[in-house]
């Protein structure tokens, strides 16, 4: 996984991107979310996350509560020293973390908490949600940090013929 090339690729991609994944807001909701989840099923049957982990070295989650509660007692913390040591509070008054890299992400890629990881990240990248017209400025923003998020996005614009 080339990340710089991946970056490069990403930004001179983005304004394209951004205009077609805001034409896909105005197709039948139920064919977006078919061709997005099939191909999310090809891009991720080839993708191999722990050589990249983008994702936890550039982003944070938000931490729900239940969140903050479940990876306090894995950690065997108090939820109020959990986020004392590892969040603060961002400018949509979510939990995130400190900071990136994330604390739990070790050398080899490998998510210390994996078993309790919050809510954002076993869902992450959101391609195989449904309704995903209403979260096309999420995957927008995705194009950047996920590299299988913009390989998605490139296949999506050959199927719709761009």
């Amino acid at each position: 996984m080339d990340l710089k090339k991946f970056n490069t690729e990403s930004q001179k991609q983005a304004v394209e991107n951004k205009k077609f994944l805001s034409r896909l807001k105005r197709k039948d909701p139920r064919w977006v979310d078919d061709v997005f989840h099939e191909v999310h099923r090809d891009v991720f049957e080839q993708t191999d996350c722990l050589k990249c982990a983008n994702c936890c070295k550039t982003t944070s989650p938000i931490f729900y509560q239940n969140d903050i509660e479940r990876i306090a007692r894995f950690l065997k913390l108090k939820p109020g020293d959990f986020i004392g040591k590892y969040l603060r509070i961002d400018e949509d008054d979510d939990y995130v973390l400190q900071s990136s890299p994330c604390a739990f992400l070790d050398d080899h890629n490998y998510c210390s908490v994996y078993e309790v990881r919050p809510k954002a990240c076993r869902e992450y990248p959101h391609t195989d949600r449904k309704k995903m017209v209403q979260i096309m400025d999420l995957t927008f923003k995705n194009t950047s940090v996920c590299p299988a998020v913009f390989q998605m996005v490139e296949r999506l614009k050959k199927i719709c013929g761009i």
